[in-house]
């Protein structure tokens, strides 16, 4: 499923679950890694002084992916490192495609505003550029991870992107012989009890099973598949149905590089990892 991982690091990614997640991984699909660290040089204070701040930038980098290779070492997974100069959300994002890996393993910080670490918003960037899956843990305190994975919640609007997160899912759960549950969610979170009402006798909600049913028509044969439509805002709704269906994994499409035109979806994901509790697979691409 994964044969080439990439797992970015920064100075916190010791202390935090995703390094043995990642591990887990790399071990049950026997997956090539690579421990990647990118010296922000595209900052001003870098860029307009001399070599010295830089190759600090880089010694220091170099130290970062030797401790994360220490956590590898204890899980006995073979690994290589490297540390690049760059601006780390595109760097990364182009490393992956360049060197033609086929997942980046990434945690975020899952705050807002100023106070989230610097890899939890370039994870979210990472999120909306990369043209290969990113698999994202969430920082802080979390139940025991379940992997491999048993049940995987793949979400769905029933646009393209979706489409192809849904097909990941599907060979993610066929490898693992997991569980999959298709769900979509009607945003009601701005509407009020009578327009929610007329929701129910519009086609609206008819519509949504359709879109859940053709998703789960294009299953494996021998994957087991639960199918939902749920109301709601949307990445609230998901991580409720996480919590109240024991999901180990979401998996949603992004469609990143648009901008303001991203579909509805791009922006729940960039949601999804911030705040899930279990990993989540954003698919993006063409």
């Amino acid at each position: 499923m994964y044969e080439k991982l990439l797992v970015p690091v920064d100075e916190s990614s010791v202390e935090m679950a995703l390094l043995p997640h990642a591990c887990e991984v790399a071990l049950r699909f026997d997956a090539e890694v690579r421990l990647l660290h990118v010296a922000d040089t595209a900052r001003d204070s870098v860029t307009v002084t001399d070599d010295g701040l830089v190759d600090a930038l880089e010694a220091a980098g170099r130290d970062v992916v030797d401790a994360a290779g220490e956590v590898l070492d204890i899980f006995g997974v073979e690994y290589t490192t490297d540390v690049v100069q760059g601006s780390p959300a595109d760097t990364i994002a182009q490393y992956a495609t360049e060197f033609n890996y086929d997942c980046i393993a990434m945690a975020t910080h899952g705050r807002t505003g100023v106070a989230r670490g610097l890899l939890g918003s370039v994870t979210e960037k990472v999120v909306r550029l990369a043209d290969v899956p990113v698999l994202t843990l969430r920082g802080g305190d979390h139940d025991p991870l379940t992997f491999p994975y048993e049940r995987i919640l793949v979400a769905t609007d029933g646009s393209a992107t979706a489409d192809r997160a849904a097909s990941h899912a599907f060979r993610l759960a066929e490898t693992l012989n997991a569980s999959v549950h298709v769900v979509t969610v009607i945003d009601t979170a701005e509407l009020g009890p009578d327009v929610r009402s007329v929701l129910d006798t519009s086609g609206a909600r008819a519509a949504a099973r359709e879109t859940v049913d053709a998703v789960a028509e294009d299953a494996p044969d021998g994957v087991e598949v639960t199918t939902a439509v749920v109301d709601g805002k949307p990445s609230t709704a998901l991580g409720d149905y996480v919590e109240e269906n024991g999901m180990d994994a979401v998996v949603l499409g992004t469609t990143g590089r648009r901008g303001v035109d991203r579909i509805l979806l791009g922006s729940v994901a960039e949601q999804t990892v911030r705040t899930a509790s279990v990993p989540v697979i954003t698919v993006g691409g063409e």
